[in-house]
């Protein structure tokens, strides 16, 4: 059965480093504007929780499940799935871990990053994930990737083969490199035909800035909605199946793959 076209969204806001209670209020804050506008998924920024503040990441990811739980509640409360990455230790290790909360207030599921930033210096911090996750919603099938994963176009192709038509982002992807941002999310979504919801952060955070631009683009590579001024703020668009089904009728770049000739 077809599904019918729904509403998407995404947060921006300063991420205060440490500031769980803040950014744990800021979110709820948005979560509920959105909920308003009859928003059915929600998608928040990296490390949402916490920021990177890094020499704490062990007792921010102890308070994790605390947060998740809490978060699982929302979701029930507002109908709406809720995906965003937070720090999550397991067997001593710490990961940085997007979980996506299904409408009904159960876990879908979770991604641990796989491509860890070595440039920040996060590789230090964190523990890389070994495997790409969709995730079965209400929605359909939902990919998840975070930040530096953008960069990498296998990742994003893997969950479309594993059925994916849409994939969240949650980012802290700094200004000086944010043209960059914008171009690789049209890329994703016109190669894979797939819509994509990415939330980046805004703000200053020591000297690094955070000019936002989340963003939702279409299977065509339309940016359908785009947030350029830096500020603290959300984004909504329509996600209609019918559409990509069409678009994906109309140029059949999925089904002619040739994977053979891509072997090393």
């Amino acid at each position: 059965m077809e599904r019918s076209p729904f509403k998407v969204g995404f947060i921006q806001f300063d991420v205060r480093s440490g500031e769980v209670a803040a950014n744990l209020a800021e979110a709820e804050k948005h979560l509920a504007r959105l909920a308003d506008e009859g928003v059915s998924m929600a998608v928040l920024p990296e490390m949402w929780s916490c920021g990177f503040d890094n020499l704490n990441l062990a007792r921010h990811a102890a308070g994790t499940p605390k947060i998740l739980e809490r978060l699982c509640g929302l979701a029930s409360r507002l109908n709406m799935v809720i995906a965003g990455s937070m720090p999550e230790a397991d067997d001593g290790r710490i990961y940085n871990t997007l979980h996506l909360v299904d409408a009904d207030g159960r876990i879908a599921g979770a991604y641990r990053k796989v491509h860890l930033f070595s440039v920040t210096d996060e590789h230090r911090y964190f523990s890389p994930g070994d495997r790409s996750v969709v995730c079965d919603t209400t929605l359909g099938p939902v990919g998840l990737m975070i930040c530096y994963d953008l960069r990498f176009p296998e990742l994003c192709r893997a969950l479309v083969l594993k059925g994916a038509n849409i994939v969240v982002m949650p980012a802290q992807w700094p200004d000086a490199r944010i043209d960059r941002w914008d171009i690789l999310a049209q890329a994703r979504a016109i190669e894979n035909q797939i819509y994509v919801i990415g939330a980046n952060r805004c703000g200053l955070e020591n000297t690094i800035r955070f000019s936002g631009h989340s963003i939702i683009v279409d299977p065509t590579g339309t940016v359908l909605a785009w947030a350029p001024d830096g500020d603290a703020r959300t984004g909504v668009a329509v996600v209609d199946p019918a559409h990509q089904a069409r678009i994906r009728e109309y140029m059949p770049s999925l089904k002619e793959r040739m994977p053979g000739a891509y072997e090393l």
